[in-house]
């Protein structure tokens, strides 16, 4: 039986194959794809890799993944004595690579992201001058966020199962171009982008304005409110 470095040596360093379990084993150490949940996909030119669904994502193996093209068709997949199944995230994934021509996809399953959505029952999660939102992009533009700008993440409601979620998150892509993520009601967050590196960026933002704008709201403050009582030295 082939030990696990000699089946890494088939790949190199950045191929999907290979970066796609270490990201969930490094998501599952943050709590972010804990108990089979949580999923990512990785772009390479008109492949898209994908996990397999319902497994153990911090022990997946570079032979687990499954490859398909640009239309979601599968063009590649595990043994099938594995009995593998796609993730159930797909049609979700591949709204963002169809409306946003993204490189990469994820979805977490973070505590800050759930407990966003609780603390705020309406359709949006706001928040303003956090030094983290440089770290998000702003689709529209293609630049990032800065400072003193305003950060609008919208939040859909659940569903049953991961694909009846899809119609949700095309409607959100269209009417906020901005967009980078979706929050999930008591569920989690779909974050997009250029690449795998951008979206692993983006998503370390996102969970640490979250972590802020939890703190905050203990603290009786307002995320989205602009500052107007502070006066530092400038």
């Amino acid at each position: 039986m082939e030990c696990d470095a000699a089946k890494n040596m088939k790949y190199d360093e950045d191929h999907p194959r290979r970066r796609i379990p270490e990201l969930f084993r490094l998501f599952w150490n943050l709590g972010w794809t804990v108990g089979a949940g949580g999923s990512l996909s990785i772009r390479k030119g008109d492949d898209i890799y994908f996990p397999p669904s319902g497994v153990q994502k911090e022990r997946i193996q570079p032979e687990d993944i499954f490859v398909t093209n640009m239309k979601g068709e599968i063009i590649d997949g595990p043994a099938s004595d594995k009995n593998m199944k796609i993730s159930t995230c797909k049609p979700v994934f591949m709204k963002a690579y169809k409306h946003r021509d993204s490189g990469a996809v994820m979805h977490t399953h973070s505590p800050n992201a759930v407990l966003i959505t609780i603390l705020y029952p309406g359709k949006e999660f706001r928040i303003t001058h956090q030094q983290a939102l440089l770290g998000i992009k702003k689709c529209s533009s293609g630049r990032n966020y800065v400072f003193h700008e305003e950060l609008v993440i919208p939040i859909v409601e659940n569903a049953l199962e991961e694909a009846e979620l899809k119609d949700r998150v095309e409607k959100v892509i269209t009417e906020y171009p901005d967009a980078s993520a979706v929050l999930v009601r008591r569920h989690g967050i779909f974050v997009w982008g250029d690449s795998w590196v951008k979206v692993k960026i983006m998503l370390e933002s996102y969970d640490y304005l979250f972590d802020i704008a939890i703190k905050m709201k203990q603290f009786g403050m307002d995320p989205g409110k602009v500052p107007t009582d502070e006066h530092g030295i400038v």
